[in-house]
């Protein structure tokens, strides 16, 4: 049975963290009030007794049902993603968020510390601060080595593992389609002709697989517009316009 208390989602659209909490909290059809934060940089006052340093995603949990921006102290305050997603396959187990499975389950965290020590760093560096984009395809050939070989999620089923992860790597690849990264032309053609060759046919349908869950579609808004303005982002078109006027 679902839990009566009142639940308060405060996310951000731009976010793959709070993207995380959202596709959970669909998961387990949980009954939530939605407070977005629409742009980024600094919060108002009243967040930082939700979240001490201001960062989304964050929870409310219990207490009497307020005005988002009005918090009651009596609500337990969630924050951290990663803690997020435990919380919500604890208090919903019927959802299977979490598999009940011992060894599913260790292949779920499996899945995310894969991506959490291997993809992550790659995916920030070369993405967002401009640096070599090798190790992002040496880091999506590991995740992809932890599928299963035809289709389906991390495990089989959607689960907490896919979740956690698939708010990057869909980023991850809105961003190669768009031409948005700090990378260099070259490295961004590079890193495209290899995700649509044969080399990454596991993964690219396991996005795909994705783009398909319901929670998905209902929590992804595929808006570029959040991204192209993006100081780290915009770098590599920086540098063309650049050139182009020398």
């Amino acid at each position: 049975m679902a839990p009566a208390e009142q639940i308060t989602f405060y996310t951000a659209t731009y976010s793959p963290f709070a993207h995380r909490v959202h596709l959970a909290l669909e998961e387990v059809q949980a009954k939530y009030t939605t407070h977005t934060f629409e742009v980024r940089g600094s919060r108002p006052e009243w967040y930082y007794s939700v979240s001490p340093f201001g960062k989304v995603p964050a929870l409310t949990f219990g207490g009497p049902e307020v005005a988002s921006d009005h918090p009651s102290p009596e609500s337990v305050k969630l924050v951290e993603s990663m803690a997020i997603l435990e919380f919500l396959a604890d208090v919903f187990p019927e959802s299977n968020l979490l598999p009940k499975d011992p060894i599913l389950r260790a292949k779920a965290r499996t899945f995310i510390e894969i991506f959490r020590n291997y993809v992550y760093d790659e995916f920030r560096d070369a993405f967002f601060l401009g640096k070599p984009v090798e190790g992002v395809l040496q880091a999506l050939e590991k995740l992809q080595g932890a599928l299963p070989p035809a289709r389906g999620f991390a495990v089989g089923e959607f689960s907490i593992a896919d979740a956690a992860v698939a708010p990057f790597i869909t980023r991850m690849m809105l961003f190669l389609r768009e031409g948005l990264g700090a990378y260099a032309e070259e490295n961004w053609q590079k890193l495209r002709d290899a995700t649509e060759g044969a080399r990454f046919a596991r993964i690219m349908q396991y996005v795909r697989d994705v783009h398909e869950r319901p929670s998905f579609k209902k929590t992804w808004g595929d808006d570029v517009s959040l991204w192209k303005d993006h100081p780290g982002l915009r770098r590599r078109q920086l540098a063309a316009q650049a050139a182009a006027q020398s």
